[in-house]
């Protein structure tokens, strides 16, 4: 694929051995090229699926934006991505590449989780409690990005309550957080997978959601209509920091 005349979105996921993992994010790239058919985009994987990140920088050329499709900037986005990227890029002359943000937090991911919790059957009110389900991180700086969202959710949407649960690493975990919206007065209580994909902890999320007693669990995020515009909005707002520190430029 060659990029000489534009650049070339590269997304940049985790890899899984679930399968739904690489469908969703294959589904993702194919909502970005609907929505601007111009931009080729490509999909790479750091682990478990293939292409990796690596194969797909060394037959590329000219400029490529990296997007992680992570929601919160912690060590994959901090540490794993900016070595990979400036190994291959160090390996291939022809590419120079930027990475972008992270996806979160953004409004538009707000948007999408209560999509989510819409097709569950349900919808913003003063009785309703929810919990706000991550993957939780030994990053705590990481884990408070995501508090911050819990309570922007709950200001911008109208919910009762928002308390975050996190599936590993480090607590509350599901239960607590529902235990937490009672106290709290919910009178009806939702679990919002904050995650890409389905697989093992959206799957451990769905487990103990159930075993608290929850009232509804939404699915993960998916490739939703809001992430391919987000990421889109994450690709331009990387090409408009060229000049700037927002985003990280490698070459060789």
């Amino acid at each position: 694929m060659s990029t000489a005349a534009g650049s070339t979105l590269l997304l940049v996921a985790h890899g899984s051995r679930d399968p739904r993992h690489a469908a969703v994010a294959a589904e993702l790239a194919e909502r970005v090229r609907a929505l601007r058919p111009g931009l080729p985009v490509a999909v790479g994987y750091l682990d478990h699926c293939a292409p990796r990140v690596e194969q797909q920088l060394d037959r590329l050329e000219g400029e490529v934006v990296a997007l992680p499709l992570l929601l919160n900037r912690a060590f994959h986005a901090k540490h794993d991505i900016p070595g990979v990227l400036a190994a291959a890029s160090g390996r291939n002359p022809r590419v120079t590449v930027r990475q972008g943000a992270v996806l979160g937090p953004s409004p538009l991911l707000l948007d999408a989780l209560t999509r989510r919790l819409a097709e569950a059957g349900v919808r913003p009110d003063r009785r309703t409690g929810v919990v706000l389900a991550a993957a939780g991180s030994s990053d705590e700086a990481a884990n408070a990005v995501t508090r911050g969202v819990a309570a922007d959710w709950q200001r911008s949407h109208g919910w009762a309550a928002v308390e975050v649960a996190h599936a590993s690493a480090a607590p509350p975990r599901v239960a607590d957080a529902v235990a937490a919206l009672r106290a709290r007065g919910a009178r009806r209580i939702a679990v919002a997978p904050y995650l890409l994909a389905p697989g093992l902890l959206p799957d451990r999320i769905a487990a103990e959601a159930a075993a608290a007693g929850a009232d509804a669990l939404a699915d993960p995020l998916g490739a939703a209509p809001e992430l391919a515009r987000l990421l889109l909005l994450r690709h331009d707002q990387s090409l408009r920091s060229r000049a700037g520190s927002a985003g990280l430029a490698l070459s060789a």
